[in-house]
């Protein structure tokens, strides 16, 4: 596995990997990898000849008050994950690499950022879409994979690629979950041992959720239940849970189409967040 810093070097190996028409995938990620980002790349070496993960936690994407210190990071663990894995590109660039003196441009996708954690996280779909456009400049990929646990982060960057028209398929791959159900994370260890045993109440709420709504429940009531029943189990505060048309996000008071219903609830000090697919019968 080749190991990039810098810009000048990642275009020389990219273009290598290139060589003769190969396909490239690549992987996006802020590291303290898991096994929902090793299911990323199995799927991504199922689509390309070789596989390049970029590892990078990105200051532009957390708010001030937000966890950019404090993200886990582990550099040497997540290596030899990946060289196990068989990727062939990990790029590793620093904040001065991606973030250049006088760098002064943002990438913006409206609409369908407004709501949910677009309007929790005020900035943050702007500083992903401007690092994940750089990201997809640098690779050069034919395809670059994301979880579906960040769904409005992947219908962003759907939304972006399409309209910038890049040359790029984007790919959306299922959350990978723990056995009791929990969506994997990388802020999974920032919860105690007894918020961990609570956090899986979050995934069996929104299960419950969907079900009433496909049987026919109201989609206003059911949403207020699920807020509810996330208060008495010690979530809090709720940001939102949301029922959403499944392309645009856009809130849904009947359920009379594709949907995904979402939610992003605060436990102790970790703000965890997680969405599943609803259909009508």
């Amino acid at each position: 596995m080749q190991i990039i810093r810098d810009l000048p070097a990642l275009r020389t190996a990219a273009a290598a990997l290139r060589d003769g028409g190969k396909r490239i995938a690549l992987v996006p990620t802020m590291g303290a990898l898991h096994e929902g980002h090793m299911a990323l790349v199995k799927a991504a070496q199922a689509r390309a000849d070789a596989v390049a993960v970029s590892i990078f936690v990105n200051p532009t994407q957390f708010s001030p008050n937000e966890d950019f210190d404090s993200y886990p990071r582990r550099e040497a663990k997540d290596r030899a994950m990946l060289e196990a894995a068989g990727v062939a590109l990990l790029w590793l660039p620093e904040v001065k690499t991606m973030y250049p003196d006088g760098f002064a441009s943002t990438v913006s996708v409206s609409g369908i950022t407004a709501g949910l954690d677009g309007a929790a996280r005020p900035g943050h779909f702007d500083g992903v879409a401007t690092v994940v456009s750089k990201l997809l400049n640098q690779v050069g990929p034919d395809v670059a994979l994301f979880g579906e646990k960040d769904y409005q982060q992947l219908a962003t960057i759907r939304r972006m690629v399409a309209d910038l028209d890049m040359p790029i398929e984007i790919v959306g791959v299922p959350t990978e979950r723990a056995d009791d159900g929990l969506a994997l994370s990388s802020r999974n260890l920032y919860l105690s041992d007894s918020e961990r045993a609570v956090a899986p109440i979050l995934a069996r709420t929104l299960g419950e959720a969907a079900q009433r709504m496909a049987g026919g429940a109201d989609v206003a009531a059911t949403l207020a239940w699920a807020v509810a029943h996330l208060g008495q189990h010690g979530f809090g505060p709720v940001d939102y849970v949301a029922l959403c048309d499944a392309a645009s996000l856009e809130p849904m008071a009947v359920l009379d189409r594709p949907a995904r219903l979402l939610v992003a609830a605060w436990l102790g000090r970790t703000r965890l967040i997680d969405n599943i697919a609803v259909t009508p019968r």
